[in-house]
């Protein structure tokens, strides 16, 4: 009855046991079960002890609250999805990992719960957290990395690297990475990763400077073909100014659905890889300089019911541009956009809606994209540039978009004048307002979303949620995104 004890005392469950993956594509459902019963828990006070003790499933390890300096944590061992072993704090946020502390997951169904990477440092090459490639639904949670740095912004090591299957990073308070590497980075193969990353607060990380500063990069180019499966959902993007690309996917078919990106200087990047779906992501750049919107390169992606607000950019950086192709590209290149679908989104305040062959000519780009369709799709700004063509698309559908713009404006072909404004939301955001002539107005028929209505749909209670900053982050750490779009 110990490990009972333990967990009502601290008066909180492992997150193992009240989360679970998703059950539907829109729904996270807790998982049902009984507080789990370790059958040799221990409380630990370094890395040695831990590696001393020989786990099985259904055990915790509790790690004694305190500071952990210099501490090669290395945890290795095998549970099972019903018994996992958990690896937590004492109490949560009162273990302070710091100096050259990091923490290695090796095994299956392993979790880290609770830790507080602060005041530390790395040699290039290293991680704070790394999943081995033996890693198995593997789980990093309700854990704080901030401002690791080393003194030379010039070395390079990542803080969360993945590698591995079904791995999970969520609810965690990641910020300050001010060198050069990614901050998480999924490392690609030639299998599908299932990996997810989910309700994490990314807080600010300054811009570098120079390529190597995303976000979150998922693979490379050498497995861009692999259908890898990712999803990157319910997570909040602070003022991630790193690089161009706050995210830089690079692998085929995954998923980045329901995050905010709040003033981040950056793109939303498809950057290699086919089939991946962009969906139901708030971009909110307040005129900002260098926040950018989403970028599109490769095959049969789907864009829609995104929400896009003051993006000042134009080109490559616009709400959502669509780039020219290198004939023949090697797979590090720039592969020619085809069978895109951009369907259903709000462009609100932005100064360019769209552009169509961004990037005409650099760095040998001379393929337009082709047999995209443009559709359904919401624009409002005064003055602003709906739709350039950059280069001379082939075979494009445009239907069913509509704009407020004031005074005589030609329109694109597919594009039509409205002249009801929408209305703000208590969030600042904008959507149409009682009899506007967008509603039942929705043209064609798309599998992938299904609406009435042109443009994004309305805020509803999931999405409330995310811009309200409502379960982003570890459960100990107050405050996060409260001051960001608070109606």
């Amino acid at each position: 009855m110990k490990a009972i004890n333990i967990f009502f005392v601290l008066g909180i469950l492992p997150l193992s046991v009240i989360n679970c993956k998703k059950s539907g594509p829109e729904e996270e459902k807790p998982l049902e079960g009984t507080l789990p019963v370790c059958s040799s828990c221990k409380t630990i006070t370094s890395a040695a002890e831990l590696s001393a003790i020989t786990l099985v499933a259904g055990d915790t390890v509790v790690m004694k609250s305190g500071d952990w300096k210099d501490q090669k944590v290395i945890f290795k061992a095998k549970g099972t999805m019903q018994s996992p072993i958990v690896l937590m704090a004492e109490k949560p946020g009162e273990v302070i990992m710091k100096g050259s502390s990091s923490v290695r997951i090796d095994g299956e169904y392993l979790e880290v719960n609770g830790l507080n990477f602060k005041e530390g440092k790395l040699e290039a090459g290293q991680f704070i957290v790394d999943f081995t490639s033996s890693s198995l639904g593997c789980r990093l949670t309700n854990t704080s990395i901030t401002d690791y740095n080393p003194t030379d912004a010039a070395i390079d090591y990542r803080w969360v690297s993945m590698n591995g299957t079904k791995n999970r990073l969520d609810h965690c308070y990641i910020k300050g990475k001010a060198h050069q590497g990614a901050t998480v980075v999924i490392w690609g193969k030639n299998a599908a990763l299932d990996h997810r990353i989910d309700h994490n607060y990314f807080g600010n990380r300054p811009d570098l400077g120079n390529n190597g500063g995303e976000t979150i990069r998922v693979g490379t180019s050498d497995y861009y073909l692999t259908q890898s499966n990712v999803i990157i959902e319910e997570n909040i993007f602070d003022k991630c100014n790193g690089e161009t690309e706050i995210i830089s996917n690079k692998m085929s078919k995954n998923i980045i659905r329901n995050n905010l990106f709040f003033e981040s200087r950056g793109t939303l990047c498809l950057r290699h890889g086919n089939d991946t779906e962009v969906y139901g992501n708030y971009i909110i750049g307040n005129g900002v300089a260098d926040v950018g919107g989403i970028r599109i390169v490769g095959e049969n992606h789907l864009v829609y019911n995104n929400y896009i607000q003051g993006v000042a950019q134009t080109g490559q950086f616009c709400a959502i541009s669509l780039l020219d192709g290198v004939p023949n590209s090697a797979p590090s290149g720039y592969f020619q956009v085809k069978n895109a679908k951009i369907v259903g989104n709000t462009i609100v305040h932005c100064s360019q809606a769209f552009e169509i062959g961004a990037g005409k000519g650099g760095n040998g780009r001379t393929m337009p994209p082709a047999n995209c369709t443009v559709a359904n799709n919401l624009q409002q700004k005064a003055g602003a540039t709906l739709l350039k063509l950059a280069d001379t698309p082939e075979n494009f559908t445009y239907m069913g978009n509509m704009a407020y713009v004031t005074g005589t404006v030609v329109m694109p072909q597919g594009f039509i004048q409205i002249n009801q404004p929408l209305g703000i939301t208590a969030f600042g955001t904008y959507e149409p307002q009682t009899g506007s002539p967008v509603f039942g107005a929705f043209q064609g028929s798309f599998p992938f979303f299904t609406s009435a209505d042109v443009g994004a749909k309305a805020l509803d209670d999931k999405r409330k949620a995310l811009l309200k900053s409502e379960g982003i982050g570890p459960s100990w750490v107050a405050g996060l995104g409260k001051d960001l779009l608070q109606p």
